[in-house]
């Protein structure tokens, strides 16, 4: 017979056996044998709990709970049959009424009793709360699990069978709980009901033995009562246990190892609580009046159990540190390959600047990086690599130096112990006057002492990590056109393609490659635009592809396309944009002199001309910004590429923007010309 068959016919024929256990009277040896079984199984479900690593790995618990309860009962109802009829109930009932309570019927109510009470009240009612709680949460998430698995299926990170088992599952989970909500209250019911059946055991025993036996009080409890008290105690015992093995189920959570490896993997990471512990108790040991050699035993004993957990902890991180690290050979070629590949970006720190990226002494470097790395990628669009931080012995006390494929971008001072001060007047402060990296500012580092004193006179204070981070991310801006790899392009292609494969696919159709979309995503973020949008960028770079594959001019369709997005971060408050343009006979004459170049149009005029020309703007733009407003040059479409290089050459930070991409919701507000005073260099086309 196939073992499913087996199990569900004897489980069939064991039910039906407890019911006739209730009605047929049972000789003593019978009963004693199943008395034992009673007990057996509760040990074995006490154990199966503990060892078991899940509870859903049980989930025919509340099942096996009524069969448990049944039995248990119906074993109460033999014996007290038994006891009643012929004053005998075995050699189990007669050891536990006579040798475990000494054959003190008062001792064994008692004994009695508290072990209902640590059932009932405790145990039990914990239990029911637990389980309760547990159906109700475990209830509440099934949707939200449910839509977990159906995601990760329509993301193919599982397969359908996947998807099926861990369904199965979570439906299986909410069933348990379900079932042990309600099967808890056997574990109630059995308590009072075995309270019940000892006070009508007793009330009976003495009633039989005076009225129709003829025997005095005291023989009668001598006979009746003391069978009665060991039979409630037979059978409050394996009640006891099994209802531990509820609690311990409904409390377990989801792990690898069983109950046993959790509590010691875990306790014995808490060596150091067992040190003090230890020490406690041996201080309690010397208080007045308590005996000290049962606690200096016990201090002991925690004492030496501490040192010993200690140095297996310390045995586990070093075989953690051995199996996460491999050894490798460093003079491998696998490994030189490896070693010669400059980090795409790295911050390196001298010694004394450790303390930085050490968590024991608060240092939060480390997680200052990886917030600005979320930070950078929703604003440029970009995701950067990590930021490989290192210690390095050729940087002088208190240098770092941020590096970009291996090349020094940013390099500054941050003394351990002292904070960045801002402010006008600075010989307020002690120490020498440097320049804050970032904006060039000049700056003071001062003792953290002197934080309160500097925050009186209102000025600026910022710590080593926030000035290491604002470095590091203006270093990032600047060089984001390198950290846009052709790998990551593809991964952002990769990304549209899950989410507007029709993008792609007009993509593919104009035979765009891969190096070609990295190079205009380059050229974007080297004009200090971001992209965000990539979908709507890999669709004008598709739609333009099958008319021409110019680099300068997919720069341009896709600076048109997000014109109001470029434009959004110049508008002032009042809602207008501030712009400077250049003269129309300079403007004509510049568009005149355009040259074709291998790189694109380039202005074809004498160096005169061109310092001529940088010097006017110059001019134009220092004229505005002394208003408190920092104006952007508008020019046409074929200027403004040139005119932005020759601007950055120059060093001069003024966005360069073309008609094309301001859109009719601006208003434009004019606030100089670009003249040329009549000079003939740059009026000669």
């Amino acid at each position: 017979m196939p073992s499913s068959r087996l199990g569900g016919a004897l489980v069939s024929a064991g039910v039906i056996a407890v019911v006739g256990l209730m009605i047929l009277p049972l000789p003593a040896a019978l009963l004693d044998l199943l008395l034992s079984v009673n007990i057996a199984f509760a040990v074995l479900l006490l154990l199966s709990t503990i060892l078991a690593k899940r509870s859903i790995d049980l989930d025919s618990f509340p099942s096996m709970l009524l069969i448990a309860t049944l039995f248990r009962l119906a074993l109460n109802v033999s014996t007290t049959r038994l006891i009643l009829g012929s004053g005998a109930a075995g050699g189990v009932i007669e050891a536990f009424g006579g040798f475990v309570v000494g054959g003190s019927v008062v001792v064994g109510l008692v004994v009695f009793l508290i072990l209902v009470i640590i059932q009932f009240v405790v145990i039990t009612n914990g239990a029911s709360r637990v389980a309760e709680v547990g159906a109700r949460f475990t209830l509440d998430a099934l949707p939200g699990k449910q839509m977990a698995i159906d995601a990760d299926l329509g993301a193919g990170l599982i397969d359908e069978g996947e998807a099926r088992r861990r369904r199965d599952e979570v439906a299986r989970e909410a069933d348990f709980y379900g079932a042990m909500d309600g099967a808890s209250k056997f574990v109630k019911g059995d308590a009072i009901a075995g309270v019940l059946v000892t006070l009508i055991n007793l009330i009976g025993g003495l009633a039989i033995g005076v009225a129709q036996q003829g025997l005095s009080f005291g023989d009668a409890v001598t006979t009746y009562s003391l069978l009665t008290v060991g039979d409630g105690l037979v059978s409050q015992v394996p009640a006891l246990l099994i209802s531990v093995a509820s609690g311990i189920l409904v409390t377990r959570t989801a792990g690898d190892t069983d109950l046993g490896d959790n509590l010691v993997s875990q306790l014995g990471r808490q060596h150091r609580a067992v040190r003090f512990g230890s020490f406690t108790v041996g201080a309690l040991g010397l208080a007045p009046g308590l005996p000290i050699l049962p606690f200096a035993v016990v201090s002991i004993g925690m004492f030496v159990a501490s040192r010993r957990l200690a140095a297996a902890h310390a045995e586990e991180a070093i075989e953690a540190v051995v199996e996460a690290e491999p050894v490798v050979d460093p003079d491998a070629p696998e490994q030189l390959a490896v070693d010669i590949r400059p980090e795409a970006l790295s911050l390196a720190l001298a010694v004394d600047l450790v303390d930085l990226v050490d968590g024991g002494t608060d240092g939060d470097l480390l997680d200052r990086v990886r917030a600005l790395r979320r930070k950078l990628a929703m604003e440029l669009g970009l995701i950067i690599p990590p930021v490989r931080t290192r210690d390095s012995l050729d940087l002088g006390p208190s240098e770092y130096a941020i590096t970009v494929h291996g090349v020094e971008m940013g390099r500054g001072t941050a003394p351990p112990g002292h904070v960045l001060v801002i402010a006008e007047q600075l010989d307020r402060f002690p120490g020498e006057v440097t320049t804050e990296p970032v904006f060039g500012l000049p700056a003071k580092w001062i003792p953290a002492d002197h934080r309160a004193l500097a925050e009186t006179y209102g000025a600026t204070l910022v710590d080593r990590s926030a000035m290491i981070t604002t470095h590091l991310a203006e270093v990032v801006r600047q060089q984001a056109p390198s950290l846009l790899s052709r790998t990551e392009t593809k991964n952002l292609v990769e990304l549209v393609r899950e989410t507007d494969p029709a993008v792609i696919d007009e993509l593919t159709a104009a035979e765009v490659t891969i190096g070609e979309v990295q190079r205009v995503l380059q050229e974007l973020l080297a004009e200090q635009v971001p992209i965000v949008d990539i979908v709507r960028i890999l669709d004008v770079i598709g739609e333009r592809g099958r008319v021409s594959r110019d680099l300068e001019g997919m720069v341009d369709a896709v600076r048109n396309a997000l014109g109001p997005a470029i434009t959004q971060r110049r508008i002032n408050p009042d809602g207008s944009l501030p712009v400077i343009v250049l003269e129309p006979s300079l403007e004509h004459s510049l568009l005149s002199s355009l040259q074709p170049t291998p790189t694109g149009l380039d202005l074809g005029i004498d160096p005169v001309g061109l310092n001529e020309l940088v010097r006017a703007t110059k001019t134009t733009v220092t004229e505005v910004e002394r208003t408190g407003v920092s104006p952007s040059l508008v020019t046409a479409r074929a200027l403004r590429r040139p005119l932005k290089q020759l601007l950055q050459m120059t060093e001069l930070d003024c966005p360069v923007l073309a008609f094309d991409e301001l859109g009719h919701h601006l208003r434009i507000d004019t606030r100089g010309t670009v003249t040329t005073d009549g000079n003939p260099a740059l009026l000669r086309a």
